[in-house]
């Protein structure tokens, strides 16, 4: 019974967070609907469903664009945890010289202007013949995405003392084991986190992308940009709408399970991890 008022009103903090979040999309809502709209109008005179079909037009550019970003981010976020992991435990989880050095050299390509970086990648990349590929698109998405993900998980690793890691072995289990039944599930949460970063961070990208993909590898952010500039607030709220539902999805997931405790008053992922 003590904890209801608690619950209850951190269920309303997050039903104004999510209005809060919620209320800029409303006026790309209606455009998205809107036939004809004109100031000062409240709302559109006419509406009309060309917006959607749009959307929805088969064999359309739409189709073909959120494929590529979805494939493209899903692949990058795998890439940037598989890269990410070993380095954030190594800088997590030890100390050694020179680890001030390390760190600059890991953020280094988020340092520097990305437009500077990669036009030299760029001419790398016609020598190898990976220019105007989803391949390469895939590849330089990485430069702003690892460093994203190790530093997350460097901090993750420092607040492991490796205690259960050594209890672990000392009862017989392998160095392999104690990292895959213990380590993995203490870390989980950390490492969903650096995933949906990687993912968000390479779904958003549109500098890399055009200038290695060359236009042959059209994503989503490059359509939104092409619509925004050709003036049609119709389309482009509606291109609004999709780009933006990946990360409306993250922060609903992020919210219903990378947190202590359950609404039922279970444990969700981290107190899952903690208790392994």
């Amino acid at each position: 019974m003590g904890k209801r008022p608690g619950r209850r009103r951190a269920n309303a903090g997050i039903v104004v967070v999510a209005a809060l979040v919620a209320l800029p999309f409303v006026p790309l809502f209606l455009w998205t609907f809107a036939g004809e709209w004109r100031f000062p109008d409240l709302l559109p005179s006419e509406w009309s469903p060309r917006g959607i079909h749009y959307l929805l037009e088969p064999g359309g550019r739409v189709f073909e664009a959120s494929a590529n970003s979805l494939l493209i981010a899903g692949a990058v976020a795998l890439a940037s945890v598989a890269v990410g992991l070993p380095a954030g435990m190594a800088l997590g989880g030890y100390a050694f010289r020179l680890k001030g050095l390390v760190v600059f050299f890991i953020l280094l390509p988020i340092l520097v202007p990305p437009l500077a970086s990669t036009m030299g990648i760029h001419l790398t990349f016609i020598r190898l013949g990976l220019a105007d590929t989803a391949f390469g698109v895939f590849l330089v998405h990485l430069v702003p995405t690892v460093p994203y993900t190790a530093i997350i998980l460097a901090s993750v690793f420092a607040d492991r003392t490796g205690e259960l890691e050594s209890a672990a072995r000392t009862l017989g289990a392998s160095a392999w084991q104690a990292f895959r039944h213990v380590t993995l599930p203490g870390v989980a949460p950390g490492v969903a986190v650096a995933g949906l970063f990687a993912f968000l961070i390479s779904w958003s990208q549109y500098i890399l992308t055009v200038l290695i993909g060359g236009g042959q590898v059209v994503t989503l952010p490059m359509l939104l940009f092409s619509a925004a500039s050709g003036n049609d607030p119709v389309i482009t709220s509606a291109l609004a709408l999709v780009f933006v539902a990946p990360a409306v999805l993250v922060l609903v997931v992020a919210l219903r399970y990378l947190k202590p405790e359950a609404p039922d008053g279970g444990k969700g992922l981290v107190g899952l991890g903690k208790a392994s």
